[in-house]
């Protein structure tokens, strides 16, 4: 009875802490960017407009190789709410809490303390990734919920092998087939096959009524894809085309599993620290052993399997939970226990801290402030073919661009200052409940202020400010031309709510299924652009300065904001916001 007034204590703060962060402002701004976060929102649109619940499509052309569920979700909330920023992001804020609930029920069965349950929580709530893919309409966030999920039932089955916790594994099994195809079975199935074989219980397998859970897993997975595969002609869902993707080098790809969580990565290197070399001996380990080699099995399995395959940074998610709750292990021990090793890591983070701060202040105080209305990539030195997916934009910062983010770069001092010392002074009090909660306010303000600073930085990376701002010029008739792939301005299709065409693009990711007898021409060359630009017809072109191709007749500037910019071929009537 203890245990569960000490857990419901817990679930108040960590569901203001929700709203705080994935409930409120961060639904509004920023706008969605280019890329798999306006491409899937486009789906959704589109599924939600044409009623078509088995296909996606992005700009009118079938997308089969996407896995339908964030796009169903997001479908359903624009059928609720309209189309709108917020609405897209409202569905994975709720999977974002269901992940926390999840955690917090599994931590304390884990460990044996609600405890620990509150802190893994607590800690994936203020953890960067966790908080960045929540805003961002990618799967993997979906995908990390389902294999956490299996994981709390797959544990309770250890204890209990009943056809409940085998049906619950398979709809986590099945879920996270329609959130990102194969991987989202394979991964769950393979941590919980591996625990067994390495605790040499392999008979589990047989007790824990394998028909019930195949059944399930078919029941909810098979029939919409047996219905896509027919849909799309006998071609398999989530086949998808080859690109040349840039990869994270393999040693950066296995530090965002820590970057992804500072700093609460610390006190999981420590509980890694204090793993057990007998710990894959076999047969005849205690509670607390299955329990590490669980998540070190875990976090493990999904590192090798992106390792060789896309290795995108953002692949690192579905480790973080188990992550987590390997810190939040060592954090209730340390609690109840204070270490030495605690106060050491609260000296590294406060040092730390306020020489960071102390950099963020400069930065603040001496950077020029750009004046109302600059560009900001007009400050940067940009260079879109070098640019990951996220980070290879740290490079293009200037001092002069600097100044234009005074206010999160206050924030962050701020939070870094107050939050780091805050943490050393209880830590050294032997007060380790508090400081760990200043430690996850200070998380908070700094995840506050990155996401005002991607909003600043939006223009560079979102077309929807041009979208905006030219969507009253833009008639029915009218065309809108991409110079460039789809997903470098998939946004302006979204804010435009209407199909665009691509200049010279057959390497687009829409290209495999544009051929199709009932795919719109949405492709176009310069031939073809030269001779819309000369009809009576009104043409919008997305391009970059400098990069305007040669076209027969005048070419008006309309819009112009991130480093892109949009050129028709008649000047604005008025209605443009420019």
């Amino acid at each position: 009875m203890n245990s569960l007034r000490t857990a419901k204590r817990f679930v108040f703060p960590l569901l203001g802490l929700w709203v705080l962060l994935y409930a409120s402002f961060s639904l509004l701004k920023p706008p969605l960017l280019d890329g798999p976060d306006s491409i899937n929102a486009e789906a959704a649109r589109e599924m939600a407009v044409n009623g078509d619940w088995v296909t996606p499509h992005v700009n009118g052309v079938r997308s089969p190789q996407t896995p339908p569920l964030l796009v169903w979700i997001t479908a359903a909330s624009f059928k609720l709410f309209g189309v709108s920023d917020w609405a897209a992001r409202l569905p994975l804020a709720f999977c974002a809490l269901a992940l926390f609930a999840v955690t917090l029920a599994l931590g304390a069965r884990l460990f044996l303390t609600p405890v620990a349950g509150f802190y893994g929580a607590l800690i994936l709530m203020t953890s960067f990734g966790i908080f960045l893919f929540t805003h961002l309409l990618y799967p993997v966030l979906l995908l990390t919920l389902w294999i956490t999920l299996a994981m709390y039932f797959f544990w309770r089955s250890l204890r209990v092998a009943s056809w409940q916790t085998a049906a619950g594994f398979a709809v986590a099994c099945a879920l996270g087939f329609l959130s990102m195809g194969l991987a989202g079975a394979v991964l769950p199935v393979g941590i919980a096959v591996l625990f067994l074989f390495f605790t040499q219980n392999l008979r589990h397998l047989a007790r824990w009524h394998p028909a019930i859970g195949v059944g399930v897993f078919l029941l909810i997975a098979a029939p919409w894809y047996v219905a896509a595969y027919l849909a799309a002609r006998g071609q398999r869902p989530f086949a998808a085309p080859v690109h040349s993707v840039l990869r994270t080098p393999v040693l950066v790809f296995w530090a965002f599993a820590l970057l992804w969580m500072i700093p609460w990565c610390f006190f999981a290197v420590a509980a890694l620290a204090r793993m057990s070399k007998n710990l894959f001996r076999g047969a005849g380990l205690d509670h607390d052993e299955q329990t590490m080699l669980l998540l070190v099995l875990w976090a493990g399995v999904v590192m090798v399997l992106y390792t060789f395959s896309s290795r995108q940074e953002f692949y690192v998610l579905p480790a973080i939970p188990a992550l987590s709750l390997l810190a939040a292990g060592w954090l209730t021990a340390d609690e109840a226990a204070p270490s030495r090793l605690g106060l050491v890591f609260a000296w590294i983070i406060s040092v730390s801290g306020l020489v960071k701060a102390a950099v963020a202040v400069f930065l603040a105080w001496h950077a020029p402030v750009p004046a109302p209305g600059t560009d900001i990539a007009t400050l940067m030195h940009l260079h879109p073919e070098e640019h990951g997916p996220f980070f290879g934009y740290l490079f293009a910062f200037t001092f002069a661009s600097i100044g234009a983010f005074r206010v999160p770069l206050l924030i962050t001092a701020a939070a870094l200052a107050a939050g780091g010392t805050a943490n050393l002074v209880f830590r050294w009090k032997k007060k380790a409940r508090m400081a760990n909660c200043f430690l996850a306010g200070m998380m908070a303000f700094l995840l506050v202020a990155a996401h005002l600073a991607l909003n600043t930085f939006s223009p560079v990376v979102s077309a929807a400010v041009l979208a905006e701002a030219i969507k009253p010029e833009v008639n029915a008739n009218d065309v809108v031309v991409v110079s460039g792939p789809y997903e470098d301005a998939s946004a302006l299709g979204f804010y435009l709510e209407r199909p665009v065409q691509m200049l010279n693009a057959r390497a687009d990711i829409l290209a495999p299924w544009s051929f199709s007898p009932d795919a719109p021409k949405i492709f176009v060359d310069n031939a073809a652009l030269g001779t819309l630009w000369s009809s009576g017809t009104r043409v919008f072109l997305w391009t970059t300065p400098g990069s305007v191709p040669t076209l027969p007749g005048e070419a008006y500037v309309v819009g112009r904001d991130g480093g892109r910019e949009i050129v028709s071929n008649q000047p604005n009537n008025g209605g443009a916001a420019f």
